[in-house]
């Protein structure tokens, strides 16, 4: 058993996380935390991966805060004992549904979003009573060491502690009887890590990614969707599992929906985005020669450009791309978006549903039949209509994904949910008691045909 495996959960099996008192005291902590590391976390951002104040604080920092706010609100009544109705069967018992913390929680963070990734899975597992052990990602050192800094000031490492390294470190961790694992990453990686979790029947969240279309039908508001779908691919420089991946357009809108699309790219970024102080970098060189390589497929409407030292890749827009092209083989995570054309929506339905089922899906049309033919028709994680990536925002959704883009959900009360098992007790009564369940009696049988049929 690695070390502080051992630490915590010997610390955990004493009560100490239990209470609601304690819970709520350590997610005041944390948002105390957040508060006194502000400047540190975004400098650190900006250090590693050139997110501007705005964009650092708006996607890391305030979702953690609102995550906080959401937990602390409905705490109490997360941890009530959750009475449940009964059949006839047990008539005269009581049954209830208990709330009980899994013990020791690993989360596996990504790189993509440093912050938020690595401290929102633990808002939930501390909510829910959990002692947690971060491993941050070693592609953006400098966050991980602030998250190590601040949470070795504010917490006892056999409550929550934060370990870094590499691969092997993970492989060392998985290797001890964890009680829960918590995983945001890439499909392969996550395949990896549930496997190894399996050797223990250690349960597991996996937040994945894939191919996330958004689909821009002909009756859209193409300057809405034009500006959605630009905000959402282009923040943090493509590198967000639910960015939209490609577009598929209706082919009589498709140049007008491209040109606004070039509208809103020059207006959000300027006119050499190479050069803005504050367009996101990519994280290391070895994902910034994958992308780069994406931009020898298919046509370059616009963009195309990059700076190998800054390790900087212009929004581009990729036309004339098939399935067989490598841009459409794996999810992107860069500022590239290839564009598909179709004659009508059941040809684009069927053309996404014959492959892995998506984290995020994005339609764009007016018409309420189409919209639900598309929610019904497809499977996916989550999505929006009119809009992209803004559902991850509301805490009252659950958030992951199906299939190949993930396994479970969190946020809000579902964060709480995750990191709870919840334990089925039935209180039965000692004031009489019904034969008819018992061997030898001579009415059970009648008894039994006549509740079940």
């Amino acid at each position: 058993m690695h070390p502080v495996v051992d630490q915590q959960k010997t610390w955990f099996q004493k009560g100490h996380t239990k209470s609601y008192e304690f819970r709520r005291k350590q997610l005041e902590r944390l948002k105390k935390m957040l508060i006194t590391f502000e400047k540190p976390i975004l400098d650190a951002l900006k250090f590693d991966l050139n997110k501007s104040e705005y964009e650092a604080y708006a996607s890391e920092l305030a979702f953690l805060k609102s995550e906080i706010h959401h937990q602390m609100k409905d705490l109490k009544k997360l941890m009530r004992p959750e009475k449940v109705k009964a059949p006839l069967t047990h008539t005269g018992s009581k049954n209830y549904i208990y709330k009980e913390p899994y013990g020791t929680v690993l989360v596996i963070a990504p790189w993509n979003y440093p912050v938020q990734l690595a401290l929102a899975p633990v808002i939930g597992a501390v909510a829910a009573g959990n002692t947690v052990i971060i491993k941050p990602s070693e592609l953006t050192p400098t966050v991980s060491w602030v998250i190590k800094k601040m949470i070795e000031q504010y917490f006892p490492p056999e409550y929550i502690a934060v370990l870094e390294g590499d691969k092997e470190v993970t492989q060392q961790l998985l290797d001890s009887p964890l009680d829960y694992v918590f995983f945001t990453g890439s499909v392969p990686v996550g395949k990896i890590v549930m496997e190894q979790a399996g050797k223990r029947l250690i349960p597991v969240t996996l937040e994945l990614g894939g191919k996330s279309p958004a689909i821009v039908h002909k009756d859209a508001k193409l300057d809405l969707a034009a500006k959605r779908i630009v905000w959402g691919k282009y923040t943090n420089a493509g590198q967000t599992c639910i960015a939209p991946d490609y577009l598929f357009v209706h082919q009589d809108v498709k140049e007008e929906l491209i040109a606004k699309i070039q509208h809103y790219t020059a207006e959000f970024y300027g006119n050499a985005p190479l050069e803005n102080p504050d367009y996101v970098k990519i994280v290391n060189d070895k994902h910034f020669d994958r992308i780069k390589g994406y931009l020898n497929d298919g046509t370059t409407l616009s963009g195309g450009a990059f700076d190998s030292v800054r390790r900087k890749i212009e929004p581009t827009l990729l036309d004339d791309v098939s399935w067989d092209d490598s841009v459409m083989q794996d999810e992107i995570f860069g500022p590239v978006l290839p564009i598909l054309t179709y004659e009508n929506l059941d040809e684009a339905i069927e053309q996404i549903t014959d492959r892995p089922k998506p984290l995020a899906l994005y339609y764009f049309g007016e018409s309420e039949e189409n919209q639900e033919k598309v929610i019904q028709s497809v499977g996916f994680g989550g999505g929006c209509i009119n809009d992209t990536l803004y559902h991850i925002l509301n805490p009252y959704l659950p958030f992951g994904g199906v299939g190949e883009s993930g396994i479970g959900s969190y946020h809000g009360k579902y964060s709480f949910d995750t990191f709870t098992h919840h334990k089925s007790i039935t209180k039965q009564s000692t004031k009489f008691d019904q034969n008819f369940r018992y061997p030898g009696s001579e009415v059970g049988l009648k008894i039994i045909k006549r509740i079940f049929g």
